[in-house]
Formats: structure tokens, sequence, C-alpha cells
């Protein structure tokens, strides 16, 4: 984590969620919580990975961007290195 103030720590996670209640969460009633987790879930695993293009991913959609990174033997961007 970095110093209290610094906003790109969490950019990304913020606007996913963004995308998430505009998209798909606001103006809309669930009768109950699993209706709701199925249609995050839904949202999440089948269009914005696969689907939705993303600027800062050269307008791939994330799916199709790791694929490419594996292709050209590029590491994951979630690596984990020993301690």
């Amino acid at each position: 984590m970095s110093r209290r103030g610094n906003c790109h720590d969490n950019a990304v996670a913020e606007s996913f969620f963004q995308l998430l209640k505009r998209e798909k969460i606001r103006r809309r009633e669930y009768k109950t919580l699993e209706n709701a987790r199925r249609n995050v879930f839904v949202y999440i695993n089948l269009f914005y990975n696969p689907k939705r293009k993303h600027k800062n991913n050269g307008t791939l959609s994330p799916v199709d961007y790791e694929e490419r990174q594996r292709k050209l033997g590029k590491a994951c961007v979630w690596e984990t290195r020993d301690a």
C-alpha cells in the first residue's frame, strides 16, 4: 500500500465497482440476495471479463488480454514473489 491520499492503489477496483453499479445494479430491485449474487456473477463472468473492451488493455477484453500476454510469454500481473 502506498501512503495516505495516494489514489492509485485502488483506482482499478474503484473503476470496476463504479461500472458494476452503473451498468448492472442501479435502478434494480432484487427479491433475494441469491438473485443479486447471480446477477453480479453473470455480469462479471459472462460479460465483463470475456466481452467488455477495456481502453487500458489496448481495447481488448480481460480474457483476450491475458491470452495475448500468455502467447507473448509475459508473466501474469498477479505473479507472487518469494520474500
